[in-house]
């Protein structure tokens, strides 16, 4: 994890860089305004990798001596299942329609996220995956 803190700090040093030259030269403040931000967001990324890295052990990227099969096992747990996120799209498709045609279909699409939502965070409470 050391290594990634460090690679999103110094990322953010070359944006500020860029906002900088950026904001002189074209002198436009929209694109200004979004290099900063980006600076922003990857301090506050690379701070909180360099921040968790002194907590955790040295995992195999930390390793200058380390081979790809030294981080090998879990990654975690994924459900196969779920047909929540297809409600949650068709959901977010809609209400961006809502954007484009009218904000009416904010009606129609509210209830559906809210149903995607509760569903995928209450599928493993309910039902035939209870135990898992």
């Amino acid at each position: 994890m050391k290594i990634q803190g460090k690679m999103f700090l110094w990322l953010s040093i070359f944006i500020l860089a860029m906002a900088i030259t950026y904001g002189v030269w074209s002198k436009e403040p929209a694109g200004t305004t979004a290099l900063v931000l980006a600076f922003g967001l990857s301090v506050m990324i690379g701070f909180y990798l360099a921040f968790t890295a002194q907590r955790v052990d040295a995992m195999a990227q930390d390793n200058k001596e380390a081979d790809v099969a030294d981080e090998a096992g879990e990654v975690g747990f994924f459900s196969p299942h779920s047909w929540q996120p297809l409600s949650l799209a068709i959901g977010g498709s809609l209400a961006f329609l809502g954007i484009i045609f009218g904000w009416w279909l904010l009606y129609f699409s509210a209830p559906i996220i809210m149903i995607g939502l509760f569903g995928w965070v209450f599928e493993y409470y309910r039902g035939e995956n209870r135990t898992q």
